[in-house]
């Protein structure tokens, strides 16, 4: 895979993060470098660009503006102006190597420091909530990683934005505890958005990606059920992805994805605790994934309800089982246990 290459080119005077993704868009897609009818993501760009979406979604809906892009009936956008009946280039961005300035490289690393540890921080926080509550230190959170206490409040606050940290009445940084009651919140705030949101983007679904979707679900479940749930999660990301975050409604969207980190965090613990997922879930995404192919919506969302009320229970049943193991010998040391 090509790695982006940094020019060294004149420093410019300080920008945002979205005028630097902009600018590195602009000069790619102006010289060439990203070809007409190619479908830019918001997700991929972002990893690229060591950033968050919502800095890549301004930009690119400031180049729409300037008819460099443009959106078509699938999620994303296409380079290029919209009248010219471009077929859809689904190529992974990454493949091409975005040209990205030196000074723009710079700029985006330094304001982009707490990414490099997020994933870290959210998967350890993630990987003890179900035992217990847990406080974070900050001083020794950045001590860990060796990063300024700035760098620091960058993640907890991303944390706090997505539901796993919270502050108390002392004004500590408290993470847990995962209990039946929080699954029941998620899933209920679930099935007031997903459903709803499923119904908005329908005209809007990818229908090649729906349709391998679809095969994919309707082969694994005539499958070994070993076969299936070692990608469970997976084929629950996609489905998500391509039937319930079509719709247009970004605020929609961005509510949809935070509320399901805690969810996803929780469930792929279990998952690593040994705790047996149901092949029965395979079954209720291909009905969901049919229904909406032949084009019966309401039913479509009816079901996601269906699915999702299972799925409630069946993480409630796991978390009955985890309530007798023993918590973690061992956890990040800025993790402390609170009784």
């Amino acid at each position: 895979m090509p790695r982006p290459m940094i020019r060294n080119l004149p420093a410019q005077t300080a920008q945002r993060r979205y005028e630097i993704a902009e600018h590195i868009l602009r000069d790619n897609i102006v010289g060439g470098q990203l070809p007409l009818g190619l479908v830019l993501l918001e997700g991929p760009i972002a990893d690229i660009l060591q950033t968050s979406r919502a800095p890549v979604q301004r930009a690119l809906l400031r180049l729409e503006a300037d008819g460099l892009v443009h959106r078509f009936q699938g999620r994303g956008f296409l380079v290029g102006p919209q009248d010219e009946g471009l077929t859809p280039n689904r190529t992974d961005i990454k493949s091409f190597g975005l040209v990205i300035a030196q000074h723009a490289d710079a700029a985006l690393q330094s304001r982009s420091s707490w990414a490099r540890i997020y994933n870290t921080v959210e998967r350890d926080v993630a990987g003890c909530v179900v035992f217990g509550q847990y406080r974070i230190i900050e001083i020794e959170l950045a001590n860990h990683f060796k990063v300024s206490r700035t760098v620091v409040r960058d993640v907890l606050s991303r944390l706090q934005e997505r539901g796993l940290v919270r502050k108390n009445q002392s004004s500590h940084w408290i993470a847990g505890p995962l209990t039946a009651q929080t699954i029941k919140d998620h899933f209920t705030l679930r099935r007031m958005l997903e459903p709803a949101a499923l119904k908005a983007g329908a005209a809007a679904v990818d229908r090649e990606r729906l349709t391998e979707l679809f095969t994919r679900l309707a082969g694994l479940e005539a499958s070994q059920p070993v076969d299936h749930l070692e990608k469970l999660e997976e084929l629950q990301e996609q489905m998500i992805d391509i039937c319930v975050l079509t719709t247009a409604n970004e605020k929609t969207r961005e509510l949809i994805r935070n509320n399901l980190l805690p969810v996803n965090a929780a469930e792929r613990l279990l998952r690593h605790l040994g705790l047996p997922d149901d092949p029965t879930a395979i079954t209720e995404m291909r009905l969901i994934v049919e229904l909406l192919m032949r084009g019966a919506v309401d039913a479509a969302a009816a079901m996601l309800e269906t699915h999702l009320d299972a799925s409630m229970k069946r993480m409630i049943a796991q978390m009955k089982i985890v309530a007798i193991i023993p918590g973690p010998s061992v956890t990040a040391d800025y993790l402390t246990h609170v009784e």
